[in-house]
């Protein structure tokens, strides 16, 4: 039974950075490795833990490590926002190796909303991070969001440089708000986009279940076709994907316009990939998509096609 001082008194949905689509500098702001995981919401209220994802599901036994890392920590009630991730063994997360489980997951913490009693949300972004520093100190699974440095042009060729997916610039002096802002911008280095699965093709060869994903994205009501994703399976992928999709077959492809595929599997356009991909083409084509993963994280309205397609 947690006592009342122990607990947060609210609760709340994630600050979420805006995209932008070249590297910038604006004198005084913040710049930080963005991270290729689950966006998650840490709330320490006594002895317990509990692990939200940006949609408000519960990630605390997905993410049991992390919790019970945020569980040591000495502060009795505390608020962490950060990124569940798994890192490669350059230290450059990846999406895949999280969906994967075979190395172990971290947090990237970067920001605290709340310690001891007191709500930071609006507090300076240096102020929260310096509770953020001194209530994780130096604890396995956890640690601080990377700083880039103070440039932001330097900030993104060192993202570049070393691999990153991206980098996010922060405005210091912006308190905390829920929602999509402009006071937190992104700048991304490698192509990945949450694409909806609209259907897929049949096997070729020796593969089983399927052949490609069918992939669309949002362009107000209509789910615009942008290619297709035959790569990124294992057997075991092809298998558990296969049995997800069985619920969601129709008959009618939910591509408007439609898509021409010929002989494809059509699906209702519930679930939501991340893929990376080498470029955007000139008709609103991916070129040589990867499949990553699914993520339950976020909603099909979500995927929008990028600004500058009609």
């Amino acid at each position: 039974m947690k006592r009342g001082s122990d607990r947060v008194p609210f609760r709340t949905a994630p600050m979420l950075a805006t995209l932008v689509e070249e590297a910038f500098h604006k004198k005084g702001w913040i710049y930080e490795e963005k991270y290729d995981g689950y966006r998650i919401l840490a709330y320490k209220e006594g002895a317990r833990v509990t692990l939200l994802s940006r949609n408000g599901k519960d990630r605390t036994e997905s993410f049991a490590a992390v919790a019970r890392a945020i569980e040591s920590l000495r502060d009795r009630t505390l608020l962490l926002d950060g990124e569940a991730v798994a890192f490669d063994a350059k230290l450059v997360s990846r999406f895949q190796l999280l969906q994967q489980g075979e190395v172990p997951v971290v947090f990237a913490a970067f920001d605290c909303l709340y310690r001891k009693g007191s709500d930071l949300r609006e507090r300076p972004l240096p102020e929260r991070r310096e509770a953020l520093e001194e209530a994780i100190g130096k604890t396995s699974h956890l640690f601080a969001s990377r700083r880039l440095g103070s440039n932001g042009l330097e900030a993104f060729a060192l993202a570049r440089k070393s691999g990153f997916e991206g980098l996010v610039a922060k405005n210091p002096e912006a308190p905390y708000r829920e929602g999509r802002s402009t006071q937190w911008l992104k700048v991304k280095v490698h192509q990945e986009e949450e694409l909806v699965v609209g259907g897929y093709t049949a096997p070729g060869g020796t593969r089983s279940y399927f052949g490609a994903l069918l992939l669309g994205a949002y362009r107000g009501d209509d789910l615009r076709y942008v290619g297709s994703a035959g790569t990124g399976f294992d057997q075991k992928t092809l298998a558990a994907l296969h049995r997800r999709f069985q619920p969601l077959v129709r008959k009618s492809e939910p591509f408007a316009p439609p898509s021409k595929v010929k002989g494809a599997t059509w699906l209702a356009p519930k679930l939501v990939a991340q893929v990376a991909f080498q470029e955007w083409t000139s008709d609103a084509r991916l070129r040589q998509p990867v499949f990553l993963g699914l993520r339950d994280d976020k909603g099909p309205r979500e995927a929008l096609l990028p600004r500058g397609f009609a």
